[in-house]
């Protein structure tokens, strides 16, 4: 599972984010929501090991993620935001150095990274080093590396960036089936369509800060919208985006 305890990351006189608590139970998967800046993506990090918070905890799989920082990041598998990856390696050799610094056998973490990669299309590219892959394939690659080491936890800091929709719709129904098998998923995304159709509860903090956490439904009928795209903006302080847009219109002109 994943949890934090009045989590707080401040960068000099700047708060990042401020007292979060956060639970993503085995067999959940979380929408964790919010606005640019509002410090989704300090989060992961600190679940990550990335960087460290101010105060607070953070617990991957039960291990405080700086006390036993090791341990906690056997048990999770990470996609970034950035999409960040080894790009003078090939595929194949990239998952290998991630089967080497997890300690799996080598003999079937091969044949695992072959399989995956054959499973997400890059059998044919797999031997290729990375400079000239499109922003999809990296992405395939890195799905593959988070998903390689049979973790407790995914990590998903927006994954389905750069993907075409054939490979969305896989890893939809992929990320459905892990979570029926027991695992933890935390999931970034802007896409607030496919957050709506996916997760299993919403969490949406603003500035740092919790501000309401539930099931889609729920969210929605509390805020009286009809898409959770509606509700987001109620929440997060933009009541009428046509305005906003005409506004802006206005300016072009």
């Amino acid at each position: 599972m994943i949890k934090t305890t009045t989590l707080t990351k401040k960068f000099g006189n700047t708060t990042a984010i401020e007292d979060l608590d956060l639970t993503v139970e085995p067999g959940e998967i979380v929408g964790f929501l919010g606005p640019n800046g509002a410090g989704k993506s300090t989060t992961v990090k600190i679940l990550t090991g990335m960087i460290k918070p101010t105060s607070g905890s953070a617990y991957i799989g039960g291990y405080d993620v700086v006390k036993h920082s090791l341990e906690a990041k056997r048990r999770f598998g990470y996609v970034p935001e950035s999409g960040a990856i080894y790009e003078v390696t090939t595929p194949s050799e990239y998952l290998h150095l991630v089967a080497t610094l997890h300690d799996m056998e080598p003999e079937s973490a091969k044949s695992k990274a072959d399989e995956l990669l054959r499973l997400f299309g890059l059998n044919d590219n797999s031997k290729q080093q990375m400079f000239d892959f499109s922003k999809g394939m990296k992405q395939k690659v890195l799905i593959c590396a988070a998903l390689l080491t049979d973790p407790q936890v995914l990590l998903l800091d927006e994954p389905l960036n750069g993907l075409d929709a054939n490979t969305v719709s896989v890893v939809k129904e992929l990320l459905r089936s892990l979570a029926n098998d027991g695992m933890a998923i935390l999931f970034c995304s802007h896409i607030l369509e496919v957050v709506e159709r996916l997760c299993t509860r919403i969490v949406i903090i603003d500035h740092g800060r919790f501000v309401i956490q539930g099931t889609t439904e729920k969210i929605k009928e509390q805020w009286q919208a009809s898409t959770l795209e509606e509700a987001f903006s109620k929440i997060t302080g933009i009541e009428d985006p046509t305005s906003i847009s005409s506004d802006i219109m206005n300016a072009l002109t």
